[in-house]
């Protein structure tokens, strides 16, 4: 099952972070990334930059677009990664070995699969979704 680990932090993790040596930041990351692909378990990940960033919000007619990302820390999404594990608990173990400090977190969220719409494998778009994802994975 594949799952999603979506880095959040708090005003006190990016003030931490501003006191680090970059290098190390990319040493400890650069290691972290390098232990999933050994293990096999990394799919994809990046790390997102705060600008530029826009926020299309639906609650209006059309789409309302403002600057973005998000008006507070603890609503940034800093990065991800996409891990394909055997269990949500292996998931949550490479979450924990993360080299984040205090006041950062990491979400895990399943990625839903085509067993999430069994109910639906005859409708047309829930076919090719199937054809995409194959069409995707090809290099």
């Amino acid at each position: 099952m594949k799952h999603m680990l979506i880095m959040r932090a708090t005003a006190d993790a990016v003030a931490a972070y501003e006191e680090m040596d970059f290098e190390t930041v990319i040493n400890a990351m650069g290691a972290y990334n390098e232990a999933m692909m050994k293990a096999g378990v990394m799919v994809a990940g990046d790390g997102l930059a705060p600008e530029p960033g826009y926020v299309v919000d639906f609650s209006a007619d059309p789409p309302l677009v403002t600057d973005g990302p998000y008006g507070e820390v603890h609503e940034l999404f800093n990065g991800f990664w996409i891990i394909q594990t055997a269990t949500a608990d292996e998931a949550v173990e490479w979450a924990k070995r993360c080299p984040l400090g205090p006041g950062s977190k990491l979400e895990v969220r399943r990625v839903t699969d085509e067993t999430d719409f069994a109910d639906y494998a005859d409708n047309e778009l829930v076919k090719k979704e199937a054809g995409w994802r194959d069409e995707l994975a090809q290099p």
